[in-house]
């Protein structure tokens, strides 16, 4: 096999710190991905709009433009994949991000293997969708007995109520989507990070349980309030009909 036929993923990493950005650079090379490496955040903001990447990796805070304003930017017409790099314990900043649109975050300091597996894992997470995910013997959500008139629309990864869209980023349809197939079944953390997040499940990692933030707030604010996504301690999530305490 000629090796110039082989797709190199194209990675955009974001980051002013020079140690930090060239450890990136070089051990992601190394991973075999193309890394444009911008070390401020007005230049990655410009290389994200002009050039197609598979993954934007980049630091909240930058010099010009903090990573998430590039994110709400972005956002606004691009549905690259972006992964967030933040301080360990900065947990209103990735509150933030998920809420902005953000697919991941990764608090520092981490390992290079840790980002090697986030970023495959969105890498395959993306190619599911665009083969439709479609899953033997599974009907479309639309097809499902569901509580209530939420409309599922897998051509947008979105849903809408009473003719209101959600406005749920592709990992958050997916999980809602994973729960809605599985009506009052709790499903557990490990099986949704494999599952949907499509990597393994660490007790320190929180990325599930902001995207299930997220999933309740916008169903909140287009008016769904017949089915809930039910936190059970020590298990996992259920998608149940039955009302929520407080």
């Amino acid at each position: 096999m000629n090796p110039a036929t082989i797709h190199r993923p194209s990675i955009l990493a974001i980051e002013d710190d020079p140690v930090l950005g060239a450890f990136v650079h070089e051990q992601l090379d190394r991973c075999g991905f193309h890394v444009t490496w911008c070390r401020n955040g007005v230049e990655g903001l410009e290389r994200a709009q002009s050039q197609p990447f598979d993954v934007v990796l980049m630091d909240i805070l930058l010099p010009g433009m903090n990573g998430l304003d590039i994110l709400v930017n972005l956002r606004r017409h691009h549905t690259v994949p972006i992964i967030l790099m933040s301080a360990l314990g900065a947990e209103a900043d990735r509150i933030s991000g998920f809420r902005n649109g953000a697919d991941d975050y990764l608090p520092k300091p981490f390992s290079v293997d840790e980002l090697r597996v986030r970023i495959e894992a969105i890498l395959r997470r993306v190619a599911l969708d665009r083969s439709g995910h479609a899953r033997p013997g599974m009907p479309p959500p639309a097809d499902l007995p569901k509580p209530g008139a939420l409309a599922f629309d897998e051509g947008v990864c979105d849903v809408t109520f009473a003719g209101r869209a959600a406005q749920l980023t592709p990992t958050e349809y997916r999980l809602l989507e994973t729960l809605w197939r599985s009506p009052e079944e709790v499903l557990s953390k490990p099986f949704l990070y494999q599952h949907v997040l499509q990597r393994g499940y660490s007790q320190h990692d929180r990325s599930l349980d902001m995207h299930v933030s997220q999933i309740r707030r916008k169903l909140k604010a287009v008016g769904y309030e017949e089915g809930h996504v039910r936190t059970v301690w020590g298990k996992g999530y259920v998608l149940t009909t039955a009302a929520v305490d407080g």
